[in-house]
């Protein structure tokens, strides 16, 4: 049996480190998207920083994305840009691609 119990440990360990790096990269795609929007808003260097760590926070509210759409389509709004949810959920995608490509290259 200790051979099963091996496999076993080595894919909960294998799920783990799966578990992560997705969390890493998705971290990173709100930063990125963060930093996009405050771009979007006219944010200063400092505002920026800020902004892009209150959206990392705000993808603790819910499961899913829609936590962060919802964040970023009313920070937006309020400061006057106007921004439909595709164009949202397209610069989290593209974002999302770029935060996975910056994780490859650390490796």
């Amino acid at each position: 049996m200790s051979v099963f119990d091996d496999r076993e440990k080595g894919f909960e360990a294998q799920f783990a480190r799966d578990q992560e790096v997705q969390f890493r990269i998705t971290a990173r795609r709100n930063r990125l998207v963060g930093e996009w929007a405050a771009a979007r808003m006219g944010l200063t260097p400092e505002e920026t920083d800020a902004y892009a760590k209150a959206v990392v926070q705000a993808d603790f509210e819910e499961a899913g994305d829609e936590d962060v759409i919802r964040k970023l389509a009313g920070d937006l709004t309020a400061a006057g840009v106007e921004i439909s949810d595709a164009e949202i959920r397209e610069a989290l995608g593209d974002k999302a691609v770029e935060a996975r490509r910056q994780f490859m290259d650390k490796l």
